[in-house]
């Protein structure tokens, strides 16, 4: 048995020319005569030797019929190219190789007896799972890319290693099972793919010997030493001075090897684009120099030659030679002076650039005349592309170095005093003292006017805990009706004393929640009563209870999560909301003058910025940029505010926000602190401004109950007469916008700690009243909760709230009116809330629940007919009258251009079985999506340009599954 001299392998190894074979046979019976009687003349000498076709497993048989196997390859190894090409037969990965090429056999004459060929940086990880991809490839018909280049280091006559790169053919080659081989599933292989480092998991897939690799390939071995050099370049050249290494001898020898120049020595200059300077490449000294500073570590970019070359390197991008150092200083410049001091009496300068900006400057230097020249200097096309990819790379490093610098020491920093932390992160940079013995600044910024805004979630604490209450009770009360049912014949003394226990927990759920008792039930129902119920001796009626019960447990928390989920997505989706619009004004915001700004999530968003001249010293600052600011301020707040209105109607849980902003004319000082990693106000005077901002939002109007925020309400509290005046003409100009209401509230401020004298104003934003459509939500939740029955799967409150969602993006695209849109928003709530009662007829049920909703809020009967009507337009094959009836049509069909529509038509099928008695096979339900699909339409502009192509491949989509 062929074994591989180093490692074990998957395969057992098989070397056979049985394909060549083929190829001779059919040559025999050829009308060539020569070529038919060559081709019987080997077949007659194989048939001896049967292993040439059924395969070699002993190296002895080649030994003895080298010169037979060498005229069976003749027509792959041709006699007029075998003192050019590098080739020899081989089995790919492994190091087996015979009958060579002239040009491989004087390869390895050369490299001398005692070199043993083996491919370069191959361990037996790499190797077994090489071999292993090669069986996913070939058998299981896998496109696994494990392409790696492969390399023979090789060195010739003279010692100089060469490198040779290997290219496999494998058309001879077959791969198929032995005896013991494990075939593998899909996702087996998939397993297999992602744990590339689990040797163990591949030996397992693949063992020993356990598949049969027969044949052979044909290695062709192209020479890449220059190539090779380059990519050693690469690699060694401008090492970063993130790690401070050495750099070592091989990058000098490949700058020898291509200019063939003995005593070339190589300096490099980098270029500081933001300060217009040449600047000492950070290495450690002596390393690598530069030739051009001098004994500077920096210098102007325009003095640095004595103004000898600059135009022509850097806008002319020409290499500068001087071939003659000494009759270049005889011209009086001191630069050549500086040159023979070095014993440079040939130098060459060339400008290393990328995407037409300048890098640095790479330099040669020889202390032999002439020797280098404009001829030679041509070579550099062939490493400045690389040397400029490489100094690239080096400068993306340090950037990224420097921010990670500037994040550890400092943090992520607001891009308007980026550039202070940017300049001293750049002193440490550049003073080659490492990190650990360099001392950061502290950060400051004086004379800045801080201002400060909220908009928080109302009642936020409360209402977590009635959401956990809601959950624990719902979750109480069905183990109840469990165990009541379970308890029905057998009249077990444990299972009263588990449901008494349970009513216990319902009693303490109706007091204030304690801070334990959701730990306490949640472990009370985790060890009680969860194993009681899967230990439980149970019959067909309370089996498909349990399961119930089971299925709505959250994975995570093995609890009921229904309506902490709903709170807590709420919470998620208003802070996402908030600080997008907060995130997007503020771009505008920096416009009016760069300023500090930072923002944070928590039970909503709150907001610091600093303006003054010390952030933005380029720029002159004046008071308008803060007062511009301060409107600025309050107007995002509103649209804020305003926003949240119109989102609470399509969230699960209904949460308010109150808006606050803090007024102050004193300018402060901010320090950045290094061990919290965050500004904060220096001094104590200024503290006073952060305890205000810590403990306001929960302060009271002085001598009453009365929170100073209220809901749907901007709240400025300031606290001298000059804030007051500045706020009302603000307030008064969003009222001639028709932003907020005419009444403006003046508070006085309960007292805080060690704070008094702080007064308030208050002021309504304005904006349609729809507090009818959140209660129509409401409604509508409530009531498909209690009443719809879980085999609508599709026509649910899921679906309600696509189509309102539907509706809104509609009507904002077509500009449709406010008064237009809560009526489309109405009938969107109750068009579908006839299927509490069944699915016939259920358009007509839905209107009597809308008019009797509408009714009892005393809602005029012109609204009521309109949402009437828009409730029966959504009739299937309805025709639309109106743009109104085109709009909620398109909205209820807004789900066939939904990315998950296929997702939709299972639930949509899966309610049809349930509740009609309607039974689809795929092809019937597909061919039935399909034909609806080609005859609907869009009617509205927006949904035709937007939602049609979408629905086009969905179209295609469910084509390909039928």
């Amino acid at each position: 048995m062929i074994k591989n001299y180093k490692y074990l392998s998957p395969f057992r190894i098989l070397i056979s020319f049985h394909k060549l074979v083929e190829g001779l046979e059919q040559i025999a019976v050829s009308d060539i005569e020569y070529k038919s009687n060559y081709a019987n003349s080997l077949l007659n000498q194989i048939k001896g030797i049967p292993e040439i076709i059924n395969g070699i497993d002993n190296l002895e048989i080649f030994k003895n019929n080298q010169k037979l196997i060498q005229n069976i390859l003749a027509d792959l190894f041709p006699s007029a190219l075998t003192f050019n090409e590098i080739k020899a037969v081989t089995i790919p990965f492994y190091d087996i190789t015979f009958n060579y090429s002239e040009r491989f056999k004087k390869i390895l004459d050369d490299a001398g007896m005692s070199f043993d060929i083996s491919i370069r940086d191959m361990d037996e990880h790499q190797f077994y799972i090489m071999n292993c991809t090669f069986i996913l490839n070939a058998y299981y018909k896998q496109k696994i890319n494990f392409e790696k280049p492969l390399f023979y280091d090789i060195p010739d006559k003279n010692g100089i290693v060469k490198h040779y790169k290997i290219v496999y053919n494998t058309d001879f080659l077959e791969i198929y099972p032995a005896k013991k081989t494990r075939f593998l599933t899909q996702e087996e292989i998939e397993e297999l793919i992602d744990n590339y480092h689990n040797i163990e998991l591949w030996k397992k897939a693949f063992p020993y010997n356990s598949w049969f690799l027969k044949g052979f390939a044909i290695i062709t071995l192209v020479d890449v030493t220059l190539e090779n050099a380059v990519s050693n370049l690469k690699s060694n050249l401008l090492k970063t001075n993130i790690e401070k290494v050495e750099l070592n001898d091989s990058f000098e020898s490949i700058f020898r090897s291509v200019f063939k120049i003995p005593d070339l020595k190589v300096g490099f200059t980098l270029y500081d684009d933001e300060e217009g300077i040449f600047i000492k490449p950070p290495f450690n000294e002596g390393n690598f120099e530069s030739f051009i500073l001098l004994d500077t570590k920096k210098a102007d970019c325009k003095n640095v030659l004595c103004g000898c070359s600059f135009e022509s390197l850097v806008e002319n991008n020409k290499p500068f030679i001087i071939p003659n150092v000494f009759d270049f200083s005889m011209s009086n410049n001191p630069f050549g002076t500086h040159l023979l001091s070095k014993d440079i009496q040939s130098f060459l300068l060339a400008p290393v650039i990328k995407d037409k900006n300048l890098l640095g400057l790479l330099q040669l230097a020889s202390s032999t005349i002439r020797a280098l020249n404009s001829v030679n200097a041509n070579k550099l096309e062939l490493l400045l592309p690389y040397i400029s990819d490489t100094i690239e790379k080096s400068n993306d490093d340090m950037v990224n170095h420097l921010e990670a610098i500037i994040q550890k020491e400092y943090t992520l920093i607001h891009p308007s005093v980026y550039w202070k932390f940017k300049k001293e992160v750049r002193n440490y940079f550049h003073s080659n003292i490492s990190i650990k013995d360099y001392t950061f600044k502290e950060i400051v910024f004086k004379e800045v006017y801080p201002l400060y805004g909220q908009i928080d979630i109302k009642d936020s604490s409360e209402n977590r805990n009635k959401a956990i209450v809601n959950d624990l009770k719902d979750q109480i009360n069905q183990i109840i009706t469990i165990i009541e049912v379970l308890n029905f014949d057998k009249k077990v003394g444990v299972i009263e004393q588990k449901k008494y226990e349970l009513q216990n927990f319902l009693l303490e759920l109706d007091q204030p929640l304690k801070n334990n008792s959701e730990q306490i039930i949640h472990h009370y129902i985790e060890t009680e009563i969860h194993s009681f119920l899967k230990n439980f001796e149970i019959n067909q009626q309370t089996e498909s209870q349990i399961k119930d019960y089971f299925n709505k447990l959250d994975p995570k928390t093995g609890m009921f999560y229904q309506t902490r989920k709903d709170f807590d997505d709420t919470i998620m989706s208003i802070n996402k909301k908030l600080s997008n619009i907060l995130e997007s004004k503020q771009q505008q915001a920096q416009e009016i003058f760069p300023h500090y700004y930072e923002s944070f999530k928590t039970d909503g968003v709150e907001h610091n910025l600093y303006i003054g001249a010390s952030i933005e010293p380029n720029k002159v600052f004046n008071t308008i940029y803060l007062q511009n600011l301060r409107l600025w301020q309050l107007e995002t707040l509103c649209e804020m505010e305003l926003e949240h209105h119109k989102l609470k109607t399509t969230l699960p849980y209904t949460l308010d926000v109150t808006s606050l902003i803090l007024a102050t004319n004193t300018p402060i000082s901010i320090r950045f602190r290094m061990d919290e990693k965050r500004f904060d106000v220096d001094g104590s005077y200024n503290a006073r401004y952060e305890v205000v901002k810590k403990r306001i939002d929960k302060a009271f109007v002085k001598n009453s109950e009365e929170r100073i925020t209220q809901k749907e309400k901007i709240t400025i509290v300031y606290s001298n007469s000059t804030q007051e005046k500045e706020y009302i003409k603000y307030i008064k100009y969003l009222q001639h916008k028709n932003v907020l209401e005419t009444e403006i509230e003046k508070l006085e401020v309960e007292d805080l700690q060690a704070v008094s004298g702080l007064k308030a104003l208050r002021v309504k934003v304005k904006h349609n009243d729809n507090s009818l459509l959140i209660e129509a939500k409401e409604f509508i939740t409530k009531l498909f909760k209690e009443r719809l029955d879980s085999k609508y799967s599709y026509h649910n409150l899921e679906h309600t709230k696509s189509v309102v969602m539907g509706i809104e993006t509609i009507c904002s695209a077509e500009k449709i009116d406010l008064e237009k849109t809560k009526v489309l928003l109405l009938a969107a709530w109750f068009h579908d809330a006839g299927y509490i009662e069944g699915v016939d007829n259920h358009e007509k049920k839905s209107v009597e629940i809308a008019l009797g909703f509408l009714q009892d809020k005393n809602i005029s009967e012109n609204i009521q007919q309109k949402v009437c009507d828009l409730i029966l337009a959504t009739t299937f094959n309805y025709n639309p009258k109106n743009i109104l009836e085109k709009i909620i049509k398109d909205a209820d069909n807004a789900h066939l251009a939904h990315e998950n529509y296929t997702d939709l038509l299972e639930l949509l099928r899966e309610e049809w079985e349930n509740s009609i008695n309607k039974k689809y096979c795929d092809d019937d339900w597909y061919a039935i999506n399909i034909e609806f699909l080609k005859k609907h339409q869009y009617f509205t502009k927006f949904a035709q340009k937007e939602w049609q192509n979408s629905k086009d491949k969905n179209l295609k989509l469910i084509k390909k599954n039928f």
